[in-house]
Parts: C-alpha cells; sequence; structure tokens
C-alpha cells in the first residue's frame, strides 16, 4: 500500500467534493456506534464547513420515502438544492450521484454517511480502486454497531482510504488563520458545533473584552 504523506495528500477546498449519505430518520434509528444527537450535530458542522470553503456538496437519499427525507439540519445548509434519491444501496453504482461527482472535476472525494459498514464502506472502496483521492469522515458516519463501525473503517483503510473527523478535515481546509476570508466563517462554525472548543473561543472573547480592573491604594 502506499503511504499518505507529503504536502500534496494534504486536503483542499479547490479539490475536494463532499457527498453525504442518507443521513435519514430510518438510519439514525438504528445508530449504535455513536451517540446519534453527536452525529447529526458532525453531519451538520461537517455540511456548514462545506459551505464555508466552496466544496461542492453531494446530498443523496435512498428510498427517502420509506426511510425518510435527510435531516433538516443538513437539507437547510443547501437551501433549494435537490437531493439524489436513489435505489442502489452503493451510491457509486447509482449514475445520477456519480455524475454530480464527476460534474464538479474535483478529485478528492470526501464521504460520510449512515452506515458506515455499507452505504460508506462500499462507494468509498469502489472509488478507492477507480483512483479516487477517497476520505471518510468517521465521525459523521455511524453503524448499527461499535463493531460494524470499527470493522469498517479498518476495511477502508486497507483499501487505500483515508479517514479523518470533521473537525481534523476543516483545519486542514483552512491550513493558516491568516486566510480571512474563510476565518470568519469558519470560527462561527466552531462556536455553534465544536463544543468545548467553541465555548473556549467564546470565554477567550469575553475575557480580551473584559476591562482590566483599576489597581487598589
Amino acid at each position: 500500500m502506499a503511504f499518505r504523506n507529503g504536502l500534496d495528500s494534504l486536503l483542499r477546498p479547490d479539490d475536494s467534493v463532499l457527498v453525504l449519505i442518507d443521513h435519514q430518520p430510518y438510519q439514525l434509528a438504528n445508530l449504535n456506534s455513536h451517540d446519534p444527537h453527536m452525529v447529526v450535530n458532525n453531519t451538520t458542522a461537517l455540511a456548514k464547513s462545506a459551505k464555508v470553503f466552496g466544496v461542492p456538496t453531494i446530498l443523496t437519499s435512498v428510498i427517502a420515502e420509506r426511510g425518510g427525507v435527510i435531516f433538516p439540519q443538513v437539507t437547510d445548509v443547501f437551501p433549494g438544492q435537490a437531493v439524489i434519491d436513489r435505489t442502489f444501496i452503493n451510491t457509486w453504482e447509482d449514475p445520477k450521484a456519480v455524475d454530480a461527482v464527476k460534474a464538479t472535476g474535483r478529485k478528492q472525494l470526501i464521504i460520510a454517511g449512515l452506515w458506515t459498514e455499507i452505504c460508506v464502506a462500499m462507494p468509498a472502496i469502489q472509488a478507492a480502486g477507480e483512483g479516487w483521492d477517497v476520505t471518510v469522515i468517521t465521525d459523521a458516519s455511524g453503524g448499527t454497531s461499535v463493531e460494524a463501525h470499527e470493522v469498517a473503517i479498518q476495511r477502508m483503510i486497507r483499501a487505500g482510504v483515508n479517514v479523518m473527523t470533521w473537525l481534523a478535515l476543516a483545519a486542514e481546509w483552512q491550513r493558516d488563520w491568516a486566510r480571512l476570508d474563510t476565518a470568519t466563517g469558519l470560527t462561527e462554525v466552531l462556536k455553534q458545533h465544536a463544543a468545548g472548543s467553541g465555548i473556549a473561543y467564546l470565554w477567550e472573547q469575553q475575557l480580551l473584552a473584559t476591562p482590566v480592573p483599576k489597581a487598589v491604594g
């Protein structure tokens, strides 16, 4: 297996395309690898980060008529954007979804979805085998059990898939806080979705705005 290292291996906003797969009520109902609230939060943060960095995002569901529509926390990030509804379990066998990805002209394919062992693993492994640079965001994905999620991650790594968390991805896209065109937007995402880090940032701002007490005596 070729090692993934060097500057060129890092993810870049202008080369990335994000595919969010099956973040739907049916899948969430049997999500047992993570706290469901955390997965909804992280997926929303991932979607918002993609929007901050101008990363094209493909939304896709499977038989939404029965499984439910994608969480509004995600679709609200992209108002008016059509969701590609499939019958294929494997997104990478659905021509509409694949054509939408190819139309972006990007080669760094980023995937998150429910469930990890099925609807994430199959397209990630197939796309990697076809020469795509594939990254799976593990904390915006989840499986039917901890074992199912972790075994799927091991399987994908063996197939050459890169794995990251949403915050690591956002930091890699930002790369330099001097990039002010995205720093402000990313900071807003951190405040809303990065839990302790977001609260610590707000606290820092509070302290910076607090006048220094005058010396007594």
